[in-house]
């Protein structure tokens, strides 16, 4: 038995035996609620009998409802009951383009994980590189698309554009590309 349910199970004890000492009008009154009560909250702290307890939803599911840590508190990783991304190509080349051209590219992925991938945030290492994401959850088996906007003004020589997405997968991060060189005019 662990300590929380020896500790209520003790309590329980003394308090019934107090109360059986005291006047019978007094222990009725100031006794019954503090029992209940006393009962009630032990019960509370009872283990369940699974490790794993799953909240019930009821209507729409928030983002909240769908994200858990895959690291354990003794430092395993869970890698299977994550969300992944998959991505066909995870590299786009656009090859040499003249400077001032907008390069444009939209990469596709499939959630080949067991839960909802949901994506919080794209980031690019400058402002010349925009990407976009989609906002709702993914569901697996499901696709989703990433535009990538790069103005390739100011720019010149070889690029090499890293686009960081941050998601409920293990690891947190993953990279997608562009890669190119800008010639002058």
């Amino acid at each position: 038995m662990s300590d929380t349910v020896e500790s209520c199970v003790f309590l329980q004890a003394n308090f019934v035996t107090m109360m059986f000492r005291a006047p019978l009008f007094s222990s009725l009154l100031l006794g019954l609620v503090p029992i209940v009560l006393l009962f009630s909250a032990c019960q509370a702290d009872a283990p369940a009998n699974s490790e794993f307890q799953s909240a019930r939803v009821d209507g729409e599911i928030s983002n909240a409802d769908i994200i858990r840590n895959p690291v354990g508190e003794d430092g395993s990783v869970d890698t299977v009951n994550v969300a992944k991304m998959s991505f066909p190509e995870a590299n786009y080349y656009f090859g040499a383009v003249d400077q001032g051209a907008v390069i444009e590219h939209s990469f596709s992925f499939v959630n080949t994980g067991k839960v909802p991938l949901i994506i919080t945030d794209a980031r690019a290492t400058c402002g010349c590189t925009v990407p976009s994401y989609p906002e709702r959850p993914i569901a697996p088996g499901e696709s989703g698309v990433i535009d990538v906007r790069f103005d390739t003004a100011n720019k010149e020589g070889q690029q090499n554009k890293p686009i960081t997405l941050l998601a409920n997968t293990y690891p947190n991060t993953t990279e997608i590309r562009l890669i190119g060189n800008v010639d002058l005019p």
